[in-house]
C-alpha cells in the first residue's frame, strides 16, 4: 500500500501492509456508470488519443489535487483528535489504527495538521 507523506507536495512511501483499501466511490458519476467496470469518467468513448491524453492528464490532475486537499483534511483531523485539551482526545496508536496508518506515520500527520491550524492554512 502507498502512502503519501504528510506535506502539501505530492509524496509517498511504501508501508509495510499488503491489504489493498478499496477506493471511496466517486459521488459524481451516475450509479449506472459505477455499476459498469469499464467506465471510467466517460473516457473509453474517446476515440481521438490527443483529446483522449488531454482529457485524462486533466483528470489526474484533479485526482492528484483532491489526494492532497483530502491528506490535509487527514492531518487536520489527526491533529484535532490528539489535541491534549480535549477531554475525548485519542492516543496516536489509536488514530493510527482508525485510519490505517503506522503509528510514525500518524505521528507525522498529527504534526503536519498542527502546522496547518497554527499558521492559519488548515482547510476550510
Amino acid at each position: 500500500m502507498y502512502m503519501c507523506e504528510p506535506k502539501q507536495a505530492p509524496g509517498g512511501r511504501e508501508s509495510g501492509g499488503t491489504r489493498r483499501l478499496k477506493p471511496a466511490q466517486l459521488l459524481f458519476e451516475p450509479p449506472e456508470a459505477v455499476a459498469d467496470p469499464e467506465h471510467f469518467f466517460d473516457l473509453e468513448s474517446i476515440e481521438d488519443p490527443r483529446e483522449l491524453l488531454a482529457r485524462s492528464t486533466e483528470l489526474a490532475l484533479a485526482f492528484r489535487a483532491a489526494a492532497d486537499r483530502a491528506t490535509e483534511y487527514q492531518a487536520v483531523a489527526a491533529a484535532q483528535l490528539a489535541d491534549p485539551r480535549r477531554f475525548d482526545r485519542l492516543p496516536t496508536a489509536v488514530i493510527a489504527e482508525r485510519a490505517e496508518w503506522s503509528e510514525d506515520y500518524a505521528k507525522k500527520m498529527v504534526e503536519f495538521g498542527r502546522g496547518l491550524l497554527r499558521d492559519g492554512s488548515a482547510v476550510e
